[in-house]
């Protein structure tokens, strides 16, 4: 707060006291202020890459044992650390080159001779004709481009020849997703794969259909058709939800998408797409109107396991009484590593990061071995327990020297308030160092809200979640989306609520082994 004027008459030195608190109160003022407009325009206009530049690492002459081979950025996003930020020739790593890459076996194979030529089909030594004694194979990726034709459907029609009393039958009608529609089943799966998978939006679908065809396909009617698929698709959301609770450890995460209001004014609400998932396996999406407690505090119930979110505090209180709160080092560090952004020569804020990254190497060193989960429980107590004390230390001592208001006072008071919950990963070997599990899951959702825009109303929402959850949780399993919609999606109406688990992706994937 400013300083209170005193009511009684001060003295000439007791005013210039009292002026200079005004002073230094109003620069840090400013100074807090600046950054955070700084901090704005970093978000607009600056980079997002959220690597130690070799000038930042510089600033470690105190710390001679930080090597840059260390130093992983919480912003790589593969599951093996990229190569490292320095090029320098004693700290680039050396890698084995993969060679010429093959093309998948999966894949069909055409082939396509190629004749010798005229002069080459004679002998030039003795004139007569040669003969194929082989062939110089090669191959090579080749792309039929998408081919649309009518796929005329003739039912068999029976009757018995010595007799009219048995009637006329007629083979059974194909189960069709969209029933009576002008369509078939793949066409109707393309559409969601497309919106879903390769955020292709419906009108420029509508568009690419009329060019290819001749067809008038209306947006409306493409719609429909995601709709419906998003409807059937909502029981398997909720058995991939049931999946996920019957596991022992859940990463959550929730991202903004635009609601289309229905009442007349065209604007938009801002709702939420809360998504919970396990490392490595499904993902499921819950559609809420708002970022309240409400909806993790429904989706968890009594959950006992283990909850990995950010430091967002709505997710405080929700579970069960035995539940596992644990934290994210990506986002703690995420937020000492904005103060760089706004001083790239703060020294403290370096270090402070450089730390963190320690941490994140030893894990991504984890991974790059392969290494079980036992092996990496003890290299976590054995390399990272130390470096996470010293951490805490550092900390504790650069507290006190900043201002609570400024970026790094914040940053450092943001990681030690959630200190209990960072530090879960030391005594709970399965949990994974940070959140970015849950944050690449977001990444296709963010990447096609900028292509579909908005959510077209509050009954949609549900529907939409449905199918990114079936979707995301495909990518996961590394299952084909689109083989996997085809199989379960026509007849999926009729099936039994108590049948519904064996149509979730993992339940499907483990059929087909």
């Amino acid at each position: 707060m400013t300083p209170s004027p005193s009511t009684t008459p001060l003295s000439e030195a007791e005013k210039i006291v009292h002026l200079e608190k005004q002073l230094q109160w109003a620069e840090w003022r400013i100074r807090a202020l600046e950054e955070r407009l700084r901090l704005e325009l970093i978000r607009k206009y600056g980079a997002k890459s959220e690597k130690l530049s070799d000038a930042q690492l510089n600033l470690l002459e105190l710390e001679p044992g930080v090597s840059t081979a260390e130093v992983q950025a919480e912003s790589e996003r593969e599951p093996l650390p990229t190569p490292p930020l320095s090029t320098s020739p004693e700290n680039k790593k050396q890698r084995k080159h993969p060679g010429r890459q093959q093309l998948p076996a999966h894949l069909p194979r055409i082939e396509q001779i190629v004749p010798c030529t005229p002069e080459q089909c004679v002998c030039k030594a003795c004139g007569n004709a040669t003969a194929v004694i082989g062939y110089e194979s090669s191959e090579q990726l080749d792309v039929k481009p998408a081919e649309y034709f009518v796929l005329v459907i003739q039912r068999e029609k029976r009757a018995c020849q010595a007799c009219t009393e048995g009637g006329v039958k007629a083979a059974p009608v194909p189960t069709k997703i969209i029933d009576k529609g002008l369509v078939s089943n793949r066409v109707v799966v393309d559409a969601v794969v497309s919106k879903y998978c390769d955020h292709l939006p419906l009108y420029r679908q509508s568009a690419i259909l009329q060019r290819e065809t001749g067809l008038e396909m209306s947006r409306a009617t493409l719609d429909g058709w995601v709709m419906q698929v998003g409807g059937l698709l909502k029981p398997v959301a909720a058995a991939i939800g049931r999946e996920i609770l019957a596991g022992s450890y859940i990463q959550a995460d929730e991202t903004t998408v635009p609601l289309q209001l229905s009442d007349g004014r065209g604007k938009h609400h801002q709702a939420y797409l809360w998504q919970y998932g396990q490392p490595g396996g499904s993902v499921v999406f819950d559609f809420q109107l708002g970022r309240g407690r409400e909806g993790p505090k429904k989706f968890l119930g009594e959950y006992q396991g283990k909850l990995q979110t950010d430091g967002y505090a709505v997710y405080n209180g929700v579970g069960g009484s035995a539940m596992v709160h644990a934290a994210c080092w990506a986002h703690a560090r995420r937020k000492l590593f904005e103060v760089l952004k706004l001083n790239p020569s703060d020294r403290v804020a370096a270090q402070l990061v450089a730390q963190i990254d320690r941490l994140f190497g030893i894990d991504a060193e984890a991974r790059e071995e392969g290494i079980s989960q036992v092996a990496r429980h003890a290299l976590r107590q054995e390399r990272s327990r130390p470096l996470v004390d010293q951490l805490k230390r550092e900390l504790a001592v650069a507290q006190l020297a900043v201002l609570p208001a400024s970026a790094l006072g914040k940053a450092i008071s943001y990681t030690l308030t959630l200190w209990e919950k960072l530090t879960c990963f030391l005594e709970h070997p399965e949990l994974e160092f940070s959140n970015n599990l849950a944050e690449n899951s977001m990444r296709p959702l963010v990447v096609g809200r900028k292509n579909w825009i908005h959510v077209g109303s509050e009954q949609a929402g549900p529907k939409v979640a449905a199918i990114l959850s079936v979707v995301e949780s495909c990518r996961r399993l590394k299952l084909p989306v689109r083989d996997y919609l085809s199989d379960i999606l026509p007849g999926l109406a009729n099936v039994k609520v108590q049948l519904i688990g064996q149509y979730t992706p993992a339940a499907w994937a483990a059929s087909r082994s």
